[in-house]
């Protein structure tokens, strides 16, 4: 409303003048001057209208869309012959018009015309306004160009869904990496309520890994969003206990579109839960490995003459990625099986070889209930754990090299006889053993018992 033909008391005084005080030594704004300067701000274009139809205030955001000044829009009745069509101006005037005596708003939608003669299809917000007495008095009608009203009612829509039925985590997250806003899928990936999660520093609700995070929504902060998504290994503490869990996320910066320059207000943060895709995926890459290399080390023991040599051959391919040492126990005597003596093992103290123990087989004393000799007895493979905070005494004890906190005994048969026993170990570093872990290693204990058997067979020196 750049102009107005009415004039009134905003014309003569300012908001916080009274004419019966003294002229204040700092002169106010003008109240039309203010009112006028409030709605050429405005982003929406703006016009009003008095109880005849005539044209009383136009704003510059009217005159960006329909190209009228307001000196040419103020003061022309109604909007024909300039603003619609004549076939539409007493349509259009009545609707607009009809709002005076009804309450509330009323929402149209008017093909309008340019000054360059183009058409421009708005929706229109439009209301009465009524006078000290209480009668209508004219309307005052809000308007934009129907595109950007859909464009703006859709951007709302993608925001609402995205944080109440997305089937991904959003998060939003303030300059102080707090939470602002979780919809319901994060909700459950972090183990909170949409509400109690809101505030709270991201270290509460991560275990591990939460340094990653924060490092990434710092570094969007800064520097803007990464060019492809980034896949966050995290672990969260539940009511069940601690669980691992893979991220695959992307992150946007959120600034303000009113500021002029752009002000950071945080980062938009959508993830999804692909562990499960993850953890198949990786057990295929083991899976293809664990395979290539029982194949390297079938075609590498059949170039063996030495049987023995053929076994602790397999062991050195079998270690690979696989465990830290490996120790060969072998019954003394077939017949009694009463005993295990060492044929074979890696360096104690250092990654090293498979080898055959030095100066001959020697008997270990294993105490009763050795994991060994439990594989022995029950002809099946046994997995064992050191108890927490025994450090390198539970290895010691079971005559393991030191610093072994995971081992994975399997039984050596061939023939349908018990041979020995072979002894994965595991540092504290690493995993525990699971299940697919026992198949590749009585896989590759079947090959062992295979050499150890066929170097009796022959007569040749086990160690």
């Amino acid at each position: 409303m750049s102009a107005s033909r009415s004039t009134g008391t905003t014309d003569a005084l300012g908001p916080d003048e009274d004419p019966g005080r003294e002229p204040s030594t700092t002169a106010a704004v003008p109240g039309s001057r203010l009112l006028a300067a409030l709605l050429d701000g405005m982003d929406a274009a703006l016009c009003a209208f008095d109880a005849h139809g005539t044209v009383t205030h136009w704003n510059r955001e009217a005159e960006r869309i329909l190209g009228w000044s307001a000196a040419e829009a103020v003061g022309r009745r109604g909007f024909a012959g300039w603003a619609v069509r004549t076939a539409d101006a007493v349509d259009v005037q009545e609707r607009l018009l009809s709002v005076m005596d009804a309450p509330g708003r009323q929402v149209h939608e008017f093909a309008l015309l340019r000054k360059d003669g183009g058409r421009v299809l708005v929706r229109t917000q439009s209301s009465g306004v009524r006078g000290e007495d209480g009668k209508p008095a004219g309307v005052y009608c809000a308007f934009s160009e129907v595109h950007a009203q859909i464009d703006l009612e859709r951007s709302i829509a993608l925001s609402e869904a995205l944080f109440e039925d997305a089937s991904w985590g959003v998060v939003a997250v303030d300059v102080d990496l707090r939470p602002t806003v979780v919809n319901a899928y994060a909700a459950r990936a972090l183990g909170g309520g949409r509400t109690t999660l809101l505030g709270r520093p991201l270290g509460e609700l991560v275990v591990q890994g939460v340094e990653d995070l924060e490092s990434a929504l710092q570094h969007v902060l800064a520097e803007g969003a990464p060019p492809a998504p980034a896949e966050l290994w995290v672990t969260l503490r539940t009511a069940e206990g601690d669980r691992r869990r893979c991220w695959r996320s992307g992150f946007l910066r959120l600034t303000s579109p009113l500021a002029e320059e752009p002000v950071p207000l945080g980062v938009g943060w959508l993830f999804r839960d692909v562990t499960a895709a993850k953890l198949a995926e990786q057990d295929a890459d083991r899976v293809r490995f664990r395979a290539k290399q029982l194949h390297r080390a079938a075609r590498q023991t059949a170039e063996c003459e030495d049987p023995m040599e053929a076994a602790t051959t397999s062991l050195d391919y079998a270690l690979a990625g696989f465990a830290d040492h490996v120790v060969v126990d072998l019954l003394a005597g077939l017949a009694a099986g009463e005993r295990l003596v060492r044929a074979a093992a890696t360096p104690s103290d250092a990654p090293g070889p498979c080898l055959p123990v030095s100066g001959g087989p020697l008997p270990v004393r294993y105490a009763p209930g050795h994991p060994a000799l439990q594989a022995v007895e029950r002809a099946d493979s046994v997995r064992a754990a050191a108890p927490a905070g025994a450090g390198g005494a539970w290895a010691v004890g079971h005559q393991w090299p030191g610093g072994s906190a995971y081992a994975l005994c399997a039984v050596l048969r061939s023939r349908g006889r018990t041979l020995g026993v072979v002894t994965f170990l595991r540092a504290a570093n690493r995993g525990a053993f699971e299940r697919p872990d026992v198949m590749y290693a009585e896989s590759a204990a079947a090959r062992v018992a295979t050499a150890v058997d066929l170097a009796r067979i022959t007569g040749v020196p086990e160690a």
